[in-house]
């Protein structure tokens, strides 16, 4: 297994309707996390090290999980824990690219029910409200 980190610069997509709501959230970044593997019970504890840590107040993070074909009870759990955290912190995550044996997984122990999931990063970023940054050139 292993785990990429990547805080992507973003600016907020702002409404007339979300002017308040925005003005709360200005964070400047979401954090992607892209894991890649199994997450068993041998590498939920490597990926939990890595993870929770990004866990602080009022980050936006966006779990992607495309290529993970496999996720066991220990998987489960640390999603668990960092949704808390995040929660807990005024953070918010979303599940990107679930593999279908992982989405039905996670809905029949009531896991989904904590988490927002999306098909691709950038339908991810768009629940967020935000743009990646475009670097000049």
């Amino acid at each position: 297994m292993t785990i990429n980190i990547e805080l992507l610069p973003v600016t907020l997509v702002k409404t007339a309707v979300d002017q308040e709501k925005t003005d709360l959230n200005t964070l400047p970044s979401v954090t992607v996390v892209e894991i890649v593997g199994d997450i068993d019970t041998n590498t939920a504890p490597l990926a939990q090290e890595q993870i929770l840590p990004l866990a602080q107040p009022e980050t936006r993070m966006i779990l992607e999980m495309t290529n993970v074909p496999y996720m066991s009870s220990a998987g489960l759990r640390m999603l668990l824990s960092l949704y808390r955290q995040l929660s807990a912190k005024g953070g918010q995550i979303i599940l990107v690219g679930l593999s279908e044996e992982i989405q039905d997984t996670m809905s029949m122990t009531g896991f989904l029910d904590f988490f927002q999931t999306r098909n691709s990063l950038e339908e991810a970023l768009e629940a967020f409200n935000v743009k990646v940054k475009v670097k000049g050139t």
